[in-house]
């Protein structure tokens, strides 16, 4: 494993930082008050290919590997968290269409969401199944060469802003859990559709919400895949978007570490400048030494999807820590700057609110932890769970 970055990786990594710090972060707390990230800005990053980078250049993506991926994710992050999202959810589906829709869906639909005219969510989680993800209730039925889908979707990032779905539904109610799912790519303007968004503590511009489908009548060719496959898909891009999470979390801690270790230097107390004292500096090193460390582990994890190698529990590993320590880092950075930090004139509340949304989307600590001990010491780590 190289730590050095390729001339391309350095250009690419340049570029999305340039487009952060010069057009996402002097936006970040409008984009918050206005809740929408806004089309024109996520035509924007499709035109620099910053929507669907490692999706095949046949379908509008550049091909890139997972680190590379992983580079421009923590940049863009590091100028809005929440713009972020845009790239891991239109990944994880559109690599999801990629490998598995027919050629003339993938086709006719990817282009547009790499160039970012179209914006696509991902339709997993439903009501009664959020950590239990396999517990899918909305049905999936055959009516000659359509299905009628019926049920609800929840806590579905765009929901509120996107133009189509990727919606894994039960089109077997014989074969329980994981087995009987099927995917379909759903356009948001069906008839018999409608959703809603959630009045969210942070991330207010992601639009989080449900999606209702009543009798909605989707053509066999938007199937993705065979019937039966479709949480497997899913589940195979997990360990991939786990990781990228864990790198959207740690580009935000990184921007607030950076905006706090200068005022150390700027603010006086006693006469003296605040870098002077060690507590105030000595947590700051603590935590700049643990994002340092935790970002290792991300890039190594990208490095082991890279190489075809196994690295579901590092995935894991960066799933429960990278959130929980960004956390503490920018609530650690935003007591740094005293009252000033507890305003809405700083960015570092806003932060902290959104990354703590990550600390449960994509899977909690706890079923992250119960990964790692199952790829370490097998199934006998989480059966008394299931029993």
């Amino acid at each position: 494993m190289q730590f050095g970055l390729t001339e391309d990786q350095t250009a690419l990594k340049e570029a999305a930082g340039r487009f952060a710090r010069d057009v996402l972060l002097p936006g970040y707390r409008k984009r918050e008050d206005d809740a929408v990230i806004g089309n024109v800005l996520i035509r924007e990053m499709g035109r620099l290919g910053l929507v669907t980078p490692s999706l095949p250049e046949r379908y509008g993506g550049m091909g890139i590997d997972g680190v590379t991926a992983g580079l421009l994710i923590e940049e863009i992050a590091y100028g809005d968290l929440n713009v972020s999202y845009v790239p891991l959810l239109s990944s994880l589906s559109a690599n999801i269409l990629a490998r598995h829709a027919d050629e003339a869906l993938a086709a006719a639909r990817l282009p547009a969401i790499a160039e970012g005219r179209e914006i696509i969510a991902l339709g997993l989680t439903e009501p009664r199944g959020g950590s239990d993800a396999a517990n899918l209730q909305l049905r999936a039925q055959r009516d000659g060469g359509d299905w009628v889908i019926d049920g609800e979707k929840a806590s579905i990032s765009m929901a509120a802003h996107a133009d189509s779905v990727l919606v894994m539904a039960r089109t077997d109610p014989d074969r329980p859990g994981a087995r009987g799912v099927t995917a379909f790519l759903i356009d948001l303007d069906a008839p018999g559709i409608s959703r809603a968004a959630y009045d969210d503590l942070g991330s207010l511009a992601v639009g989080r919400g449900s999606i209702w489908f009543d009798s909605v009548r989707v053509p066999d060719r938007n199937r993705v895949g065979p019937e039966g496959a479709g949480f497997t898909q899913a589940m195979q891009g997990f360990d991939y978007s786990r990781t990228m999470i864990g790198l959207q979390c740690l580009g935000a801690a990184r921007a607030s570490l950076d905006e706090t270790w200068p005022y150390t230097l700027e603010r006086e107390a006693f006469g003296r400048p605040i870098a002077e004292f060690q507590g105030v500096t000595f947590p700051l090193a603590e935590y700049d030494t643990q994002v340092e460390g935790c970002r290792l582990l991300c890039y190594r994890t990208l490095w082991l999807r890279d190489q075809g190698l196994p690295h579901t529990k590092e995935a894991a590993m960066c799933k429960w820590w990278a959130p929980k320590l960004s956390v503490d880092t920018i609530h650690q950075c935003l007591l740094t700057h005293g009252h000033l930090g507890y305003s809405r004139d700083l960015p570092h509340q806003q932060r902290l609110r959104d990354v703590m949304g990550l600390e449960i989307g994509d899977g909690t600590a706890q079923v992250s932890k119960m990964v790692v001990a199952r790829e370490t010491v097998g199934r006998a780590a989480v059966q008394y769970a299931q029993r």
